[in-house]
């Protein structure tokens, strides 16, 4: 059929083809909704920690005078209660994980994320993104977890999602996730797109070697792109980058990014209040931003290990923009309160409650039933065996990554806090537990086949072990990982060229893990300056013969004692990945076990001499 266009009604019709050719470039813009308001309600690395533990906070007695107070803080229970309870009055809720839900407690071993998925069934998550840690045994592994959690989709369903995760047909997980999800409240849909981050799970954890992870910005992009072309125009991207990453190149660079909800860097994001009560939020919940069209991002994490539940509520206009964002981070607690070894009176119990309650971030949460009766036969199972003591410390057993006070030295890991964050050995030499633990690995790779040197990257170390009993599932939260050791035959200068591996790696350089890398050795020490290039960072070494200390031959053939993660590359020790494989030899010695019966036979355990540490002097 033909129009005959008369002049007056060409200019209209001419007017008419721009605006649609206007709207049509616009994408996802020219989708037109009802403004709505959703809230998310989201955890993220709880890592197998799903047992309530104790916390110490700064609390105001009846009288007004601050104390030190013991309480119950966290357990999946309460994370669960609380999501349960906060959604029943709040609307258009979506339930978000956002990654390492697995390994760093006893659960873990004994169940392999079966623990995990059970008391997640129990919130029945809308959506979960890859961490890392999801995949410490291998697609598989994973493959296993997801079994576990979607084992009844009836009852309830997970979308597992990463953008940047590719994997081989035969992939144990290939068809059992996807790099985005859309859910629909109140007749519209929301789009919800996974990242998990890049070099640290490639270097750090162990997916198979045909499993792929690309750029995060590049494949998160590139998923809002496909959303925005179906017409969907509120997006949340589900980040397990961490907190430096999604405010630096996720938020700010994407385009068509709304709400941004992390994880992996174990952030603490709040109001400076709560810092009057001991705790140390590092930016603002929400941290508001815009992305590279100018319009509004809000990001948000929730710290750490079922402490905390995040709620944001979103306010999105018409076209899908965010109007406004506000909420919370919930610290999750119990109202039983100790001052040292006694229980608070009934008066400083009311003053303590109120306190919390006036607080805004602090919810004293009884645990759901329905996740405590859950997970009673995993629990029972953890402590027969977790129970069992094996050892005392005398002191506290410090944990630190990297020495030093700079923004490397990676100081919130730490249960103990100031104690040994302030520590003058601590900030000197690194961690004690860490020196500790190693030192048990060239014990026992010299008991068993000899060994002159051990090595341990500092992030295969999981906690403080403060004064007192230790147990054996405190070893295995300890050392969570299903490592092994391995003995290597090395020269001299591989084992220095593999410290400076390691102190590279923690400045992030060349595709560098952060400060999970940095070495710690027994047997060998050396100074350390990060100030040099690599090859000249590690000097002055030293090795142990006959109890004494010597000087380092980078020509002499050493036994080195690590775990088969550091021995096949892991954290970017590229040395040790490139050594022939017929120069490696499995000791098939667990390393939790290992640490276990060098406990047993030094049941008092106290923390390392100074001048047996590897890390002699640390320059920044």
């Amino acid at each position: 059929m033909f129009f005959k266009v008369t002049s007056s009604k060409a200019s209209r019709f001419v007017m008419l083809i721009s605006v649609v050719a206007a709207l049509s470039a616009c994408g996802g813009d020219s989708v037109s909704d009802a403004p709505i308001s959703v809230t998310l309600l989201h955890i993220n690395d709880h890592h197998s920690r799903l047992d309530e533990e104790s916390t110490t906070l700064q609390l105001r007695n009846a009288p007004g005078a601050t104390k030190a107070v013991t309480l119950p803080m966290g357990g999946f229970g309460r994370v669960a209660a609380a999501i349960s309870e906060e959604a029943s009055k709040s609307t258009n809720v979506i339930k978000l994980h956002a990654g390492d839900a697995l390994t760093g407690d006893l659960y873990f071993t004994q169940s392999e994320g079966e623990a995990d998925a059970v008391a997640m069934n129990t919130v029945c998550f809308d959506a979960m993104s890859f961490g890392n840690h999801e995949f410490d045994t291998g697609d598989a592994g994973l493959s296993k977890f997801i079994g576990f959690l979607n084992k009844d989709s009836k009852k309830c369903q997970t979308s597992l999602l990463s953008s940047n995760v590719t994997t081989s047909t035969t992939s144990p997980i290939a068809g059992k996730f996807q790099p985005y999800t859309t859910v629909t409240r109140d007749g519209q849909k929301i789009g919800i797109v996974g990242v998990t981050i890049s070099q640290k799970t490639k270097n750090a954890s162990r997916p198979d070697v045909s499993t792929m992870f690309s750029d995060e910005v590049v494949s998160t992009q590139s998923a809002i792109d496909a959303l925005t072309s179906q017409g969907v125009n509120k997006i949340i991207v589900m980040s397990h980058v961490g907190y430096e990453f999604d405010v630096t190149k996720l938020a700010t660079k994407l385009k068509g990014v709304d709400v941004v909800v992390g994880g992996d860097s174990h952030t603490l994001l709040g109001p400076d209040s709560m810092k009057s009560f001991g705790l140390s939020p590092e930016g603002a919940y929400p941290t508001k931003l815009t992305d590279a069209n100018g319009q509004p991002v809000c990001v948000v994490q929730a710290w750490q290990y079922s402490y905390v539940v995040g709620k944001l509520k979103v306010d999105f206009d018409s076209k899908g923009q965010v109007s406004a964002c506000h909420g919370a981070p919930m610290v999750l607690v119990g109202d039983t309160f100790k001052e040292g070894t006694t229980a608070s009176t009934t008066a400083d119990a009311a003053a303590y409650k109120k306190a919390l309650n006036d607080s805004g971030v602090f919810r004293i949460t009884t645990p759901l039933a329905e996740t405590v009766t859950a997970l009673k036969p995993f629990s029972d199972a953890k402590v027969a065996l977790g129970s069992v003591l094996v050892g005392k410390s005398s002191e506290n057993l410090c944990l630190r990554r990297v020495p030093g006070v700079g923004a490397k030295s990676d100081v919130t890991r730490s249960s103990l806090g100031d104690i040994c964050n302030k520590d003058a050995g601590v900030i000197a030499r690194g961690g004690d537990i860490q020196q500790l633990v190693t030192q048990a690995f060239l014990l026992q790779g010299q008991t068993f086949g000899g060994a002159d040197i051990a090595l341990q990257n500092a992030g295969g170390v999981r906690i403080d072990m403060a004064a007192g009993d230790i147990t054996v599932g405190k070893v295995y939260t300890l050392l969570p990982f299903k490592n092994v050791l391995v003995r290597i035959a090395m020269t001299g200068q591989q084992v220095k060229d593999t410290v400076e591996d390691g102190i590279d790696s923690m400045l992030g350089n060349n595709g560098g893990t952060g400060s999970g890398a940095y070495p710690y050795t027994a047997g060998l020490r050396f100074d350390v300056d990060i100030t040099k290039a690599k090859g000249a960072r590690a000097t002055n070494l030293e090795v142990q013969s006959n109890g004494q200390w010597i000087s380092f031959d980078t020509s002499k053939t050493y036994k080195v004692i690590t775990n088969d993660f550091t021995a096949g590359g892991g954290d970017n020790y590229l040395t040790l990945k490139g050594i022939d494989k017929n120069l490696k030899e499995n000791t098939f010695l667990d390393y939790a076990d290992s640490f276990l019966q060098y406990v047993k036979k030094n049941p008092a355990l106290s923390k390392p001499a100074a001048n047996t540490f590897s890390t002699k002097s640390y320059r920044e």
